[in-house]
Formats: C-alpha cells, structure tokens, sequence
C-alpha cells in the first residue's frame, strides 16, 4: 500500500479489531450523495478526540481504487445503502495528514508544501509510468494529466480523485502568528481543489472552521460543518444517547453517570452526543474520571481564558456554576489569534469542545448574527475549568463567586 495514493485499508482495519468499535459507516452514504456534483467539498470540523482520523482512514479504506475491502464493510450500516457497491474501491484516492506534513518539514511551511507536492507526485508517477508527466512541476497539472489521460477519453466512466484531508488546520493552530505562510497554505489548497475537473470529492476535517478574511471564507468552495452548525452530520460527531446506552449495558456501566461525565453535546432536544474518546476510556479503565488533559488543547483552555478581556471572567464565573451565558458566534474568524470581543475566545471554546450550544437557544440576532446560550456541557469539563481556574491570578476567588450564584438559571429561556 502507498503512503498518499490509495492507501488501502490497514489503519480502518486496525479501529474495526478494537475491543469497543462503533459502526458510523452510513456517514459514507450522504458522501456518496455529493461525489461529483457541486456539494462535493466537505469539510466537518470537531475536537480532538472526536475521532477525526478515525473516519478518515474509514473512507480511505472504503473509497481507495486498487484493493478490495469489502470484506470489512459488508457487514456495516453502510452496506444497506443502494450506493454501496457503486462507489466501493472505485476511485484514486490522496489522503493527506497534514499534522505530519508540518512536522515532517520541522514547522517550516515552504518546506511542508514542497514534500506535499513532490511526495504525492512520485507516488502518481509510480502508479501510471506509461503517463509522461515529467514537464510537470506543479500536482495540480500532474494530477489533470492523469484524469484526462487514465479514463481512455470516455466522458462516461471519467473518475476523478478523492481526496481525504486530516488535520487541515494544524498551520492555522500551530503557526498562528505567520499570517504569511497561513495565506500561502490556504491559497495552496484553492489551486489543487478548486475548479479542478479531476476532484470527485474533497473531504476535510480538523477542529477549526475554514479562516476568515473578513466575512468571507478563504476556500468558499466547501460546505462548512461545525460544533456551532453540525447539519446534517451531526450524529456522526460523537457518540450518540442509543450507541452510549448500549455500550453502558454490554459493559454493565451505570448509563446516569456515564451521562453525567460526558454528555452535553447537543444539537437538539432530541439528539444528545457523547464525548467517544472519553467514553471508551471510561469503559476500558472502570473509572469516570476526566481524560480531556490528555489532549493539547488543556493548554489552550488555560491560554485563552486568562485573555480575560470585557469581563470574561464573570462569564467564566457563571458558566463554572451550572450556569449558561449568551454567545455570538458569527463574527470569529476561524482562528486562535483573532480575538476582538469576549464572544471571539467563547466561540473557539466551543469548537475546541469546551463549551456547547443548548439545544434550541438559538436568538434573534441582526447583520446575520448567530446568537446562542452555551454552557459547560459536562462534569468532565467542568472539572478542566476548575483545575484550570483554582490557583489562577486572573480568577481570585472564583469559587466563592460561583457558589454565591443562585440556582443554574436557562438565560434563553429568561430573553
């Protein structure tokens, strides 16, 4: 198997043979809706241990061209669907993790898009050496020359590529003050994806939004899915009440604390999401405990909150006592750099997964405004939030502050 092209199925195979595997393959069945139409540039963003990468090499297994793995998805919710056998194994498929890109070429970003571009490329060339694309430096020209030449001229058959893009936004996260190679990056992946005849579908994801450059979106092209605006793939986020149940009763675990420790991610009444890394672990260990230190974004957490800006503090106070408070969302800029108001540091708390939208707060807002109650969602925040905030310099006495507030009160429901 390769590393970039077609790279099989091994890793999925490897998630499938754990001890506690949930089944979200049917995800598969709406991607397949939008291959080669005008909805195929996809790019769904969670937190970290959310299982990102796990869906990722899902569809690299599933999609890539030159080897056959049905034998690991026949028996999956996707093989009901009437698209199964149509997409299965058919296309060439570049599976990019950018993380490892960025870390391979040592942060540097020149460097990172230069290994992207000649890594992939060798490996093209290697699957179709009766192609000459050798007066072609660039992988978008390497790649429209094999599209054109690799489908015998029939208009009907032509398949074009399918790309799988894990952590795209580990530049914007890790190199967030070089504004310049940020752009570089960004305008990078707007030559390889868009307009280009040769994508049959471009799946992103990572834990930021697309970057704004003010209201726009710097690669307008694709459809944005997010902890603020899940959509459709919403119960593909995380685990969801009925898979948590379940598990809770193979596992003899008391779903009520389970519950209680890590629920709280919630798109409507009717649909509750459960932090998946922390839940296996919660299972595997017999302890509820908090495994979110575990993660990079901890750091994150305590950075951001000790911004402190246009009382924060207070907001933080309340939210730390059962407490929601009000959000607006529609004016951060996708990025961890960019924070003009205290409602810029709550939303990327809500997108690094410590913070969550009530189900159904959604207030009336002007200038396309996107206003929400947020809240903790759950003890094994709660307790990130307290840790963070006990002996912090920014927050004295935060915890009689939090104990003189009254009961939880729904602020939505007060406005």
């Amino acid at each position: 198997m390769a590393s970039y092209l077609n790279p099989g199925f091994e890793k999925y195979q490897e998630s499938l043979n754990a001890k506690i595997y949930i089944d979200k393959s049917d995800l598969i069945a709406i991607l397949n809706e939008n291959i080669s139409t005008t909805q195929k540039y996809i790019c769904i963003s969670r937190p970290r241990r959310f299982g990102k990468s796990v869906t990722a090499n899902m569809l690299c297994a599933y999609y890539s061209k030159d080897t056959d793995s049905s034998f690991l998805f026949d028996n999956l919710k996707i093989a009901k669907s009437d698209s199964y056998k149509k997409h299965l194994n058919q296309y060439n498929t570049i599976f990019i993790n950018m993380q490892r890109f960025l870390s391979r070429a040592k942060n540097d970003i020149d460097q990172m898009l230069n290994d992207l571009n000649n890594f992939i490329k060798e490996e093209i060339c290697e699957q179709y050496p009766s192609i000459d694309v050798s007066k072609f430096t660039e992988l978008y020209d390497v790649l429209d020359c094999v599209y054109q030449q690799s489908n015998d001229g029939n208009e009907q058959i032509k398949k074009g590529f399918v790309f799988i893009i894990d952590e795209w936004d580990c530049i914007l996260r890790e190199k967030q003050t070089d504004a310049t190679g940020i752009k570089k990056y960004l305008d990078y992946l707007i030559v390889l994806l868009k307009d280009q005849s040769y994508v049959a579908l471009a799946y992103m994801t990572g834990i930021l939004p697309i970057k704004k450059y003010g209201s726009h979106s710097a690669l307008n092209m694709f459809d944005e899915y997010s902890m603020t605006d899940p959509g459709e793939y919403a119960s593909y986020i995380g685990f969801t009440k009925d898979e948590v149940i379940n598990l809770c009763d193979t596992y003899q675990i008391d779903v009520n604390t389970m519950k209680k420790w890590y629920d709280g991610y919630s798109f409507d009444e009717s649909l509750h999401l459960y932090n998946p890394n922390s839940v296996v672990k919660a299972i595997q260990r017999k302890k509820f405990s908090s495994y979110w230190t575990q993660t990079e974004t901890f750091e994150s957490l305590r950075r951001y909150i000790d911004l402190n800006m246009e009382g924060l503090r207070d907001e933080i106070v309340k939210l730390i006592a059962g407490n929601e408070v009000v959000v607006n969302t529609a004016k951060f800029h996708n990025d961890m750099t960019t924070f003009e108001t205290k409602n810029d540091v709550l939303t990327l708390l809500i997108h690094l997964g410590y913070l969550a939208i009530v189900p159904d707060s959604e207030l009336k807002g002007i200038d396309n405004d996107k206003i929400f109650a947020v809240h903790i969602p759950n003890e094994e925040i709660r307790k990130e939030f307290r840790n963070i905030t006990e002996d912090n310099q920014n927050y004295p006495g935060i915890y009689s502050a939090s104990l003189d507030l009254q009961k939880p009160i729904k602020i939505y429901k007060k406005l």
